[in-house]
């Protein structure tokens, strides 16, 4: 249900494209990591990943159960909440490595938070956290790299601006790009794995970015 609302709301939010590398159009359950930029891009990926065929389960942060009427829909579908800095995060790993023995994708943002920026310009991924690397090499799934742009031209910026923003994106119908890396067998030690995971979703956002013109990600 989350990733059909997805694609049906974000065309009325903005213009959404979608690209892969040769071989991603069809992924194997394997862990999705994405770059997170905004409070609009888990919508954005969900409707990409919907385009692909892919529904995810999703690691989100454990706030997101207390709202009203979305908390029900997490639950329902077997969204995983993740209590960050509390004794109730490993079991999100735990749920998360029973969802991929299920043949379920999950979504994983990595960095662990959203970027302390005013601006509504694209930038790289933030560090990575360990989380992802203990799950790739507990399961032995693959890691599958996803970049998306544009986000923060729809939400960005302090809360009167994120309102005024999705309020208007509508109107403006912002650019939107979200591209797929091919998937990655990763092994080693966390931080190799973490760093390869990084470098390969940094190389999807800047083709997203690319697509959409931005500055950072022609210049870097």
């Amino acid at each position: 249900m989350l990733s059909r609302l997805a694609s049906r709301v974000v065309p009325a939010f903005g213009q959404l494209t979608v690209t892969a590398d040769e071989g991603a159009g069809c992924l194997p359950v394997g862990i999705v990591v994405a770059n997170h930029s905004s409070l609009a891009d888990p919508a954005i990926v969900l409707a990409a990943l919907q385009r692909l065929g892919t529904r995810p389960v999703v690691m989100a942060a454990a706030g997101l159960w207390r709202v009203p009427l979305l908390g029900r829909v997490l639950a329902r579908e077997g969204h995983i909440p993740v209590h960050s800095g509390d004794p109730r995060a490993s079991r999100a790993l735990d749920l998360a490595a029973e969802a991929l023995e299920q043949g379920r994708h999950i979504l994983i943002y990595a960095e662990g938070g959203l970027p302390d920026r005013r601006d509504a310009a694209d930038a790289a991924p933030g560090t990575f956290r360990s989380g992802l690397a203990r799950l790739a090499r507990r399961t032995g799934a693959p890691v599958i790299p996803v970049g998306q742009a544009g986000a923060r031209r729809v939400v960005s910026g302090s809360a009167v601006k994120q309102v005024a923003g999705l309020a208007t994106a509508p109107l403006r119908r912002p650019r939107l790009h979200v591209h797929v890396g091919s998937p990655l067998l990763l092994d080693g030690d966390g931080a190799l794995v973490t760093t390869r995971a990084h470098f390969a979703v940094t190389a999807a956002w800047k083709t997203a970015a690319t697509h959409l013109g931005e500055p950072a990600a022609l210049a870097a």
